[in-house]
């Protein structure tokens, strides 16, 4: 018979039960909906950053083939309220009306000014191109810096384009020492470091592009979107329209990734319930992808100035930041707050005893920035690891030194750090160890420096990440501290049929994580019922009425600890009847392996199983009296901290000095995030993670032209790798449980992604640091790489940065003016292969 441990599902590699219809077509994406009588829409685009609308002339659109109807923001402009932004960051902040279409004015290039709705897409589409629009073009603020000093103004009713000011000072909120203090002191006996990064602004490219589809023939308005938020969702939608939130049901069927690009109440959600409501019939809209890349939301986009105190022996003793961040031309959802979550996470892994942080939210006439897989935090672990590399550099010492010399030591967890945030449970040094031994640190550092010795062409570097992150994101109180507008609990039910089969119903909502199959895990070893024995339901609001979502890597340690607590309250009104069965005292049962046994009974006694006993309260002939004849429960988690997992992520980049090609040459990652209930499920997020996070450094960027206009608008343009772009990685894991739930998980959804960006570059830097360069401003493409290199010096950033350096273009004439890969396509779009060589 086996043991218990060898019979237990959470921690055994599980192939995901959603693949099955995923992989054989069998999906439910929203697209696929077809509903008889179902009006197709497509959008009319401003082709203007700013501009003031003088007249639209729908007159031929109206009389197209097929089309039903056109509407405008002037047709609209009492029904469709402002697009909602839940996060006010401070009282005083300042935010334009955001309307799902544009009423006198436009304020980014992609705002809809019309919808056309017609019996076909193709009709819809034709119709649009008729929409005729004047416009009367305005200046546009474009570039962050001068939009920050008001010299064009995004919205000129605001006065600014100052959103708002968050701050955090550790003296003052008595957490830490006085930064300015420290800072001065170092001046005089230490060594200050100052240097200034650049976030560029990023897409989230999700593979199943955005659809909603809304019914309103029912006694409901039923809407199916793409969407990782349907239960907020729901309720926006009810706050802006002013619907009844008890007539509206939202459903997210299969939804084919999000990266936080889907958390939003979008323009094109509330256009197509209008139309619906308007027509009286169902309506479609389906995004093409250059809609996607223009006009929903972006990430990250920041200017960060970092000023760091040490000692002369390398112990740091204050930290500064100053931001300024790029909210686009509206504020979305939780637009403004985004930044302010990387505030707690710039200290990082480190002591710091003083630290202050400021950040200044500004406008600009591009698309609106809001959450992106990590949201604040990869933007605050990629300052903080560049600048300790280069206070390892001040000092003429080994990075990993400094950082080991620095962090919280595994004795000291629990550990408050100088922003207050208790970091429950780590151990920096054995992910360390374990990264350095996969790695060979030594044996390629030697390398590295007989590269050096003999000139070679092709450099080595070594880049170093040790972070840490807080996931789950939650507790309640700790967000309505920061003025957030709703809280950090979810919940969970599980329902016991007669035959013995279990329903789980999440709040949370999968758009890829895997929830069916992690759910189904933890509920069977709670319960003791077979892996296949549980169905998980989960986004849509009349089977799931309540949640919150899913995001800020809150699923499984929130989400996770909501479906434990209901299964133990399944077992707790169980126990009544199985006594009762057993003819024994409620105090004297034992629940193990989905049966109740009485203790000291001895081992030949039977026992009951919970699937006879979920039978018996459905006949419900002999219940003890008082008890209800149900075994479901329901359960609400609210943690009382975050989780903080973290990791060592080493990387090997070589760099060619006369292309400025780069090529990954090894990547190793040692997370510790905690226990693990799928460790299938884990490497998948970390792969994912890593891909995305290394694409930021060496391949992803939002480009805009000086007119406003997206200039990479389509995968021409935006350089999304594939495959063919990276390597085999290794990863580990070292595990020091979560005190927070009782997983004892940390989350992982956003690991890779946050951890793998500074490793990235710190490498592409340290092959090329000792030719004069100190920063080069992501994607190090082939052609900044080149540019650095043969200006032999700071390039876009670290400590001269302009505005202006941020685009290089070669200069006519130049040597290697055409970077690898060729006049069509961007530097860096396939600068590796599947083994790491030059391709």
């Amino acid at each position: 018979m086996s043991s218990p441990e060898a019979s237990r599902e959470v921690g055994r590699d599980r192939r995901r039960k959603e693949d099955q219809r995923l992989i054989t077509g069998r999906t439910r994406w929203t697209d696929n909906l077809q509903m008889t009588g179902m009006l197709h829409l497509a959008m009319v685009r401003s082709p203007y950053a700013h501009a003031r609308i003088t007249g639209i002339d729908t007159t031929a659109a109206r009389e197209s083939e097929g089309v039903v109807a056109v509407l405008t923001g002037e047709d609209l402009k009492d029904q469709q309220g402002s697009l909602p932004c839940a996060w006010p960051i401070t009282e005083d902040q300042k935010a334009p009306p955001h309307p799902a279409v544009a009423v006198d004015r436009v304020a980014f290039s992609g705002e809809v000014v019309a919808v056309v709705a017609a019996r076909t897409a193709a009709a819809a589409r034709d119709a649009s191109e008729l929409v005729e629009v004047d416009y009367e073009e305005l200046p546009a603020a474009l570039e962050l810096k001068a939009a920050a000093a008001d010299e064009t103004l995004a919205h000129p009713d605001l006065g600014t384009n100052k959103s708002a000011t968050w701050v955090f000072d550790s003296a003052e909120a008595g957490t830490g020492e006085d930064v300015d203090a420290a800072i001065e002191q170092a001046r005089q006996d230490g060594v200050v470091i100052e240097r200034e990064f650049r976030q560029q602004r990023l897409i989230p490219s999700f593979m199943e592009p955005r659809s909603v589809v809304v019914d309103p023939t029912g006694e409901q308005f039923v809407m199916w979107s793409s969407t990782q938020v349907p239960h907020i969702l729901r309720l926006m939608l009810a706050l802006t329209l002013g619907v009844p939130e008890h007539k509206i049901r939202v459903i997210a069927p299969d939804v084919g990734g999000g990266f936080g690009g889907k958390l939003q109440v979008t323009p094109e959600e509330v256009l197509t319930f209008l139309v619906a409501r308007h027509t009286g019939r169902p309506a479609k809209w389906t995004e093409t992808r250059s809609e996607s890349l223009l006009a929903a939301h972006h990430g990250r986009d920041q200017w960060q100035r970092l000023t760091l105190a040490a000692t002369k022996d390398g112990t740091v003793t204050a930290l500064k930041v100053d931001l300024l961040a790029d909210m686009g031309a509206y504020l979305g959802l939780v637009t403004p707050g985004v930044p302010i979550l990387g505030a707690f996470m710039f200290n990082a892994i480190y002591k710091f005893p003083a630290y202050r942080f400021t950040c200044t939210n500004v406008f600009t006439n591009k698309t609106w920035t809001d959450a992106y897989r990590g949201a604040g935090r990869p933007e605050a672990t990629f300052a903080i690891e560049r600048i300790m590399d280069e206070l390892a550099v001040e000092l003429g010492r080994d990075p990993m030194e400094v950082r080991e010399q620095n962090w919280i030591t595994h004795e000291e967890f629990p550990f408050t750090t100088v922003c207050g945030l208790e970091y429950d449970s780590g151990n920096y040094e054995a992910a360390t160890a374990r990264a350095m031994e996969l790695f060979g640190y030594e044996e390629l550092r030697a390398e590295q420096a007989r590269r050096r010795e003999n000139g070679d062409r092709v450099q080595l570097g070594l880049g170093i990440s040790t972070f840490t992150e807080m996931c789950g994101l939650a507790p309640s109180r700790v967000l309505g501290s920061l003025n957030y507008g709703a809280g950090g609990w979810e919940t969970a039910s599980i329902r016991m049929l007669p035959s013995g089969k279990v329903e789980v119903i999440t709040g949370s909502s999968a758009h890829g994580q895997g929830h069916e199959t992690a759910w189904s895990q933890i509920v069977a070893d709670q319960l003791g019922v077979p892996f296949d024995d549980v169905e998980v339901l989960h986004g849509d609001t009349q089977i799931s009425h309540k949640g919150l979502d899913t995001y800020g890597s809150r699923s499984l340690v929130v989400g996770g600890q909501a479906v434990i607590n209901a299964a133990q309250k399944v077992i707790e009104k169980a126990k009544p009847l199985a006594a009762h069965v057993l003819e024994a005292n409620v105090d004297d049962l034992e629940f193990s392996q989905g049966t109740f046994t009485v203790r000291g009974a001895g081992e030949d006694q039977e026992g009951i199983g919970l699937a006879q006993l979920a039978l018996n309260v459905f006949a419900a002939h002999d219940l003890p009296d008082g008890m209800e004849p149900t075994l479901d429960a329901d359960a609400t988690f609210d943690p009382v901290n975050f989780s903080f997992p973290h990791g060592t992520h080493l990387c090997a980049m070589e760099v060619d000095t006369e292309t400025g090609a780069t090529s990954m040459r090894s990547y190793v990652c040692v997370d510790d995030i905690g226990n693990v209930v799928n460790p299938l499920i884990v490497e998948g997020q970390v792969h994912g993670g890593l891909v995305q996070g290394i694409a930021q450094a060496l391949w992803e960027e939002a480009v805009y032209d000086d007119q406003g206009t997206l200039v990479s608008g389509s995968f021409v343009d935006y350089t999304l790798p594939t495959s063919a772009d990276t390597i085999n990685f290794v990863t580990d894991r070292t595990v020091s449980p979560a005190t927070s739930n009782d997983l004892g998980a940390k989350g992982v959804g956003e690991a890779g992604c946050i951890a793998s960006t500074p490793a990235v570059v710190n490498a592409v830097l340290d092959a090329v640091r000792h030719l004069g360069v100190d920063d080069i401003t992501m994607p190090c493409t082939p052609e900044r790489v080149w540019r650095a290199i043969h200006e032999g010096g700071s390039q876009g950033g670290g400590r001269t940065p302009t505005e202006d350096s941020a685009e290089p273009h070669f200069a006519p004439g130049a040597p290697n003016q055409d970077p690898p890969g060729g006049e069509d396509r961007p530097a860096g779009a396939h600068s590796t292969s599947t083994d790491g060589s030059p391709s």
